[in-house]
């Protein structure tokens, strides 16, 4: 008879680690959507607010320095 309680609470505790998962995936879907990584568009109008005249090669350089420190 205590098995069976053990075997429920163990039952509980696994779909419980499940349905976190889901969830918390869902609500990080929901917020990168509504607020989206940095990209080439918003670092150029970063810069030009700061007063700086950004070239090209300067966005790429900075982007490519945002995905290396992502990917640390």
């Amino acid at each position: 008879m205590f098995w069976i309680y053990i075997l429920v609470g163990v039952l509980s505790l696994l779909a419980g680690i499940a349905l976190g998962f889901f969830i918390a995936r869902k609500t990080m879907m929901n917020y990168l959507k509504k607020n989206p990584p940095i990209n080439e568009q918003m670092l150029r109008m970063m810069m030009m607010q700061m007063g700086q005249n950004p070239s090209q090669k300067k966005i790429n350089q900075m982007m490519k320095a945002m995905q290396k420190q992502q990917s640390k």
